[in-house]
Formats: structure tokens, C-alpha cells, sequence
């Protein structure tokens, strides 16, 4: 290879490099986020072509890649629903970690002799991305309903994850540190398995309502995991994407904790426990109020300020079309909308921006927690959809329960609160809401997306 090609790779790895910070840069805001992606993704393709030309690769095998992949990733990206997100990018965590997992193994079955910096590196390209392929899949089954969203222990859990860490440590010294052999290559299989199960032990005791946090800890880890693969290989451009990933990942991860007022520490290793929601919910008195689409109807007509709070019930009924049409009929109406976004609602960081973003809700109406709160007391009505746990005034009320502390959108304060839910049944984090039964409080029973329509419906025969 000429110094002039060598140059020109280098450049490329520089500009990918620069295409991935100022798409990391753009996602910060809802209105610039399709675009951040765009630029992200442009970026990987100029590095993946600046790869593929200096490993001077089978492009057999790369073009085959190339196409499946695609394929795969369009037909997931047309056939997947927004309601099916959370697990999908949960998936996607674990693919890269996976990803990351396979180059250490590639790595130490061809060269077990390899510098001490590259074992260390093979060490935890395989520790961090097995772990973040085996918890991703946990929380893709939590996720997806396919195992409990509760906290799952065994006999001896925590003795038993202890255990499995402190064997991964010692047996991780011993790769790095002594000659290699065929029974040393058998205890690097061992430390693989170490590193899977280490993942589902560490993710299966978290309660569904923690997912937010977690996938967004497993970002981190798929990226940490990419970034150790490329010391491996020597690649600058993964280096610095892994690094970018992890890292954001990480602040991410930080940004979720302080939204409910918890610990990292305490997300992973306590949960929610059964015994608080059992406390939390006897203490919760009251009868509701059901109304009808009508009620409804004379309610929102009068009122000159309305809040609407999505939650993962919007999500599951595919209701924020239907939504965003009664928003702006409010408008005309006279009446003056916002959006309160809580930052852990749904199943993913960001999971009701992304779904109004995809309704084409105006950005200028989504407002964080913290700015609609204080104005929460002036709100003619707060029509809550399908959310729980993010507005349950048990978290500023009632001290046994699970959620104690974690700050909520305060929609009890409202003049009058308008709860679309199916049922009475309690959210994700299995505890009962007292603001069901509240005097200002009416229920509004059915699927979210029909009963707005109906709303709707009421506004427009009217």
C-alpha cells in the first residue's frame, strides 16, 4: 500500500470519526435527531469503506454480509412497531455485543500468543460483550413479555453472581498472564460461558420498570465491548465509536438514574420488592369515577389549558395519530396544549418523544418534567394516556412505597385529571396508583386509541 492510499484511509477514518460526534451531537434535540442519524450513518459507511480497503479483505464474503445485513435491517426497519421498539434496540445492543465477543474468540484461537496489551484487550472484548449479548437478550424477553417483567431470583442468587464474577476475574488473570496452551484454551472457553451467564444472572433480577435504565447500560457495554475489539485489531475508527457509544451510553445511563431518584447500585442489584407493593397498595382507598367519551367530551370543550402525558399504554394501542388529531382540535378549540414527557416513560430512553416525533407532534409542545410541574396547579386537564408509574403521587406520598423518591409528573395537581387506561390493573413497576381514586380524577375506561377517536369524534359531530 502507497503512502498517498494510506493518507487518503487515514483521512477517512478522521472524517468518520467527525461524522459520528456531530451525529451524537444532533440526536441531543428531537427536531434534529433524523438528521443525526443520517450523518451517523454516513459516517460508518466512509469508515467501513476505509476498512475494507486497507485489510484488503474477500469482498466475497464482504458483499455477502453486506446485502444480508441489509436486508435484515430494512425488513426489521418496515415490519417492526413502534410498539416493539424497546426490545428491538435491546437486540441490537446484544448484536454488537456479540459482534465484539466473536473478534476476541477470532483473536485468541488464531493467536494465543499474542502481545500482553491485545490479551488484556481479547479479555474484555469477550467479558464485556458476552455480557451484553446475554443481558440483552434477558431484557429483550422482558421486554417482549416472553419472560416475567418482575424481579426473577433463585436460591442463592446473589452468592452465586459473586461467585461467577470472582471466577471471571481469576480466570481473566490467568489467560492474560500465563503461556498458552490446549488446556488454557479450555479455560478460555470457560471464560466465555463465565461472561454469558454472568450477563443473564446480572439482568434477570431487574423489575421491568428498570429497562430504561438497563438498555441504556447495555448501549454502553455493546460500545465499551466494540472499543475493546478495536485494540484487537488495531482499528482507529472503532476505537473511537465504541469509545463515543460507551461513553454516551454511560451519561445516558446517569441521566436515567437521577430521573427516578435511584443509584445505578440500586437499580441493579436491589429491584422492586414485592413485600413495598404490597405495602404501597393497601394504602390506596377509594372508588374511581368512570366517565364516558361524552363526559369527556364537556370537559375538554370548557378547558383553556390541557397537559397530555403519554405512557407505554399510548404506545401499545398505537394511539399517538389518533392523539396528536385531538391535540390540535384542542387548539382550535382555544384551548393552549403541551406534552409532559417524562424521561423513563415506556420502554426505552426516549420512547414517547420518538413516538410523537413519528405523529408529527410540534417539538415546541413537548415539555420535560421539570418545566411542566410548576405550572401542573393552573392546568384546566391532565389527560393521561396509558401511563402509571411516571405519574403516581404514591412517589411523593406514600413512604413504603417502591417508587418513594422517584420524581413523577405531578398530574394529581391538575384541576381535573382525565385517566385513559384498559383497566384499574397497576404499571410495569406492579404498583397501585392512588391517583385513580383521586376526587379530581375521572376514568376514562378502554383502548387509548379508540377512545380518543371517539373524543375526537365528539368534537367534530358537535
Amino acid at each position: 500500500m502507497t503512502d498517498y492510499s494510506q493518507t487518503l484511509i487515514d483521512l477517512g477514518y478522521i472524517v468518520a470519526s467527525i461524522l459520528f460526534i456531530v451525529g451524537i451531537k444532533m440526536l441531543g434535540r428531537p427536531e434534529r435527531a433524523r438528521r443525526g442519524n443520517m450523518v451517523s450513518a454516513l459516517g460508518m459507511l466512509v469508515a467501513i469503506v476505509a476498512v475494507l480497503f486497507e485489510c484488503c479483505l474477500d469482498f466475497t464474503w464482504v458483499i455477502t454480509g453486506l446485502v444480508t445485513g441489509s436486508l435484515i435491517g430494512l425488513i426489521a426497519a418496515r415490519t417492526v412497531q413502534m410498539t416493539s421498539m424497546p426490545q428491538m434496540v435491546a437486540l441490537l445492543n446484544g448484536f454488537g455485543g456479540i459482534a465484539s465477543f466473536l473478534v476476541g474468540w477470532e483473536n485468541y484461537h488464531s493467536q494465543p500468543d499474542n502481545t500482553l496489551f491485545v490479551r488484556v484487550a481479547v479479555i474484555l472484548a469477550v467479558l464485556i460483550g458476552g455480557v451484553a449479548f446475554s443481558g440483552s437478550l434477558v431484557a429483550y424477553g422482558k421486554l417482549a413479555g416472553k419472560i416475567s417483567g418482575r424481579p426473577i431470583l433463585i436460591n442463592g442468587h446473589r452468592w452465586l453472581s459473586i461467585g461467577i464474577l470472582a471466577a471471571i476475574f481469576l480466570i481473566g488473570g490467568m489467560l492474560i498472564y500465563f503461556p498458552p496452551g490446549p488446556w488454557l484454551y479450555v479455560v478460555f472457553v470457560l471464560f466465555m460461558g463465565l461472561t454469558l451467564a454472568l450477563g443473564v444472572f446480572g439482568v434477570i433480577p431487574i423489575g421491568g420498570a428498570d429497562m430504561p435504565v438497563v438498555i441504556a447500560l447495555l448501549n454502553s457495554y455493546s460500545g465499551l465491548a466494540a472499543c475493546a475489539a478495536g485494540f484487537i485489531i488495531f482499528n482507529n475508527v472503532l476505537i473511537v465509536a465504541g469509545s463515543l457509544v460507551g461513553a454516551s451510553g454511560l451519561i445516558l445511563t446517569g441521566i436515567m438514574c437521577k430521573a427516578m431518584n435511584r443509584s445505578l447500585g440500586n437499580v441493579l442489584f436491589s429491584g422492586l420488592k414485592a413485600v413495598s407493593t404490597t405495602a404501597a397498595s393497601a394504602t390506596v382507598q377509594g372508588e374511581p369515577k368512570p366517565i364516558t367519551p361524552e363526559d369527556a367530551y364537556y370537559i375538554l370543550e370548557a378547558a383553556r389549558s390541557v397537559v397530555i402525558v403519554p405512557g407505554y399504554g399510548m404506545a401499545v394501542a398505537q394511539a399517538q395519530h389518533a392523539v396528536r388529531e385531538l391535540g390540535e382540535i384542542l387548539e382550535n378549540n382555544g384551548a393552549e396544549v403541551r406534552y409532559a414527557i417524562h424521561p423513563v416513560a415506556g420502554r426505552m430512553p426516549g420512547h414517547m418523544t420518538v413516538l410523537l416525533a413519528e405523529a408529527n407532534v410540534l417539538y415546541e409542545q413537548l415539555a420535560e418534567m421539570d418545566d411542566v410541574n410548576p405550572i401542573m396547579e393552573t392546568v384546566d386537564v391532565c389527560i393521561v394516556i396509558g401511563a402509571n408509574d411516571v405519574v403516581n403521587p404514591a412517589a411523593r406520598e406514600i413512604e413504603s412505597s417502591p417508587i418513594y423518591g422517584m420524581p413523577v409528573i405531578n398530574a394529581d395537581k391538575a384541576k381535573t385529571v382525565m385517566i385513559l387506561k384498559r383497566s384499574m390493573a397497576a404499571g410495569f413497576a406492579g404498583v397501585e396508583n392512588p391517583l385513580f381514586v383521586k376526587e379530581n380524577s375521572r376514568m376514562l375506561f378502554g383502548d387509548a386509541k379508540a377512545t380518543v377517536q371517539q373524543l375526537v369524534a365528539e368534537f367534530k359531530e358537535s
